[in-house]
């Protein structure tokens, strides 16, 4: 398999992270886009022995994280903005897709990344740890605090997120 159909079989995998970081389908495919260029630019950088999937997810974490520093952004998405579900199956379903993408959304960003890279794309802790270029401890701890806040909003218990701001 070439290194350009190798990456052209994770376009689905990357389509949905990028969707999940971002909310937003325009900025997704937009990010898709920006990685595979990186990609293919960078492909003499790419070691033979790594996963080819972790290294793809690092390049588009690297690319959101400069975008969002380079946006100054704020990552807030309004009841209008949460991205309707493909297909109904009854009006439950639909409440709790909004319920579990609202979760979703006020997690921190850190947690956000480390609990989609784990649950929606089952990367190890040390190709998370690879992918986002941190200690895999830290993998683990984000990644408790994710669960463990996840569920708290879900059952609507979660205690607001303050953010310490320096004098």
């Amino acid at each position: 398999m070439s290194h350009r159909d190798a990456i052209i079989a994770e376009i689905p995998r990357l389509r949905r992270y990028a969707r999940a970081l971002t909310g937003d389908g325009h900025r997704a495919d937009d990010l898709v886009q920006d990685t595979l260029e990186r990609a293919l630019e960078k492909w003499r950088l790419w070691q033979q022995e790594r996963e080819l999937r972790p290294w793809l997810f690092s390049i588009m974490h690297n690319l959101h994280v400069d975008g969002r520093r380079r946006d100054h952004r704020v990552d807030y998405r309004g009841d209008d903005d949460l991205p309707l579900p493909a297909q109904r199956a009854s009006q439950q379903d639909a409440l709790e897709l909004r319920d579990l993408d609202r979760a979703l959304a006020l997690l921190p960003q850190e947690q956000r990344e480390v609990l989609l890279l784990v649950a929606l794309e089952e990367l190890s802790y040390a190709e998370v740890a690879r992918t986002l270029n941190i200690p895999q401890g830290t993998v683990m701890s984000r990644l408790s605090r994710a669960r463990a806040r996840f569920k708290l909003l879900l059952a609507g218990e979660a205690p607001p997120l303050l953010k310490v701001v320096s004098p």
